[in-house]
């Protein structure tokens, strides 16, 4: 009887048990499945890709800056200019046609005298037909080393102005302006005493030519030439200091980054 009773409780308890975890009653020896809505998902969904959205700090745009030389057409003419006078002093320098009389040709390392000269010659000079050594004349002296400085000095502002057309460093090109131009004022100011020292001087010793006409030669016109260019590029590099050739430009980026496959 104890045996019955307490079969019967532990029958009673299964099904509560059973209940309780979601199982149906025992039937012909075989349990229904238990029911877990939460876990009902079709396999198949476990195997399809899905995609990882990137982070939005992944796609923020980034910001460069571009810098961008604007070469001012000012300063490449005043460039030019400078070549220009090289060429020209180069010219002046070499050249015997500074001074022009009857058989006489005068420059600043030489003077030549010709076949047709009449007796006397010029400032007393004995001497045969031909090319010798300049006299030994201050003003001669001293308006040759003005215009060896003048092309020195000339040469080395136009290659300062080449440099600073040629460097994007903001500071550097400024600096090699500033020099350029300094530089080139000590050229046009030793140019502009020398040809005013050579006629100036030359007019003094006029009495002792033995010529009653005399005339400068291409040369010294050449040497205003080139006084003309020297002024023009002092100028052009003056009014032109100013002016920006460096700009900076921003430009926003956005890095799109393509999906992740997990």
């Amino acid at each position: 009887m104890t045996n019955v009773l307490k079969g019967s409780i532990s029958d009673k308890k299964t099904d509560q048990l059973m209940k309780f975890y979601g199982l149906q009653s025992i039937d012909g020896g075989s349990v229904e499945s238990l029911n877990y809505p939460e876990f009902d998902v079709d396999t198949g969904d476990l195997y399809k890709p899905h995609h990882r959205q990137p982070s939005p700090s992944a796609m923020a745009p980034t910001t460069t800056i571009e810098t961008i030389t604007i070469t001012r057409p000012l300063k490449v003419i005043a460039f030019i200019c400078g070549l220009i006078v090289i060429i020209l002093m180069m010219m002046a320098l070499t050249s015997t046609d500074w001074l022009l009389s009857l058989g006489w040709r005068q420059g600043l390392f030489v003077h030549c005298i010709s076949i047709n000269a009449s007796k006397p010659l010029p400032f007393n000079i004995e001497a045969d037909v031909g090319c010798y050594e300049s006299r030994d004349k201050f003003y001669i002296k001293a308006t040759a080393i003005l215009c060896v400085i003048t092309l020195i000095t000339d040469a080395i502002s136009t290659l300062l102005t080449g440099t600073g057309l040629k460097t994007t460093d903001a500071n550097l090109k400024y600096k090699f302006y500033r020099i350029a131009v300094l530089v080139m004022m000590v050229a046009l100011l030793s140019l502009l005493i020398a040809l005013i020292l050579y006629p100036v001087c030359f007019a003094m010793e006029l009495p002792q030519g033995n010529r009653d006409v005399w005339e400068f030669g291409w040369a010294y016109g050449v040497g205003w030439g080139a006084a003309i260019f020297l002024f023009g590029a002092v100028v052009l590099l003056l009014c032109d200091k100013e002016s920006e050739e460096i700009y900076y430009k921003e430009r926003k980026i956005v890095h799109e980054t393509t999906s992740i496959r997990d």
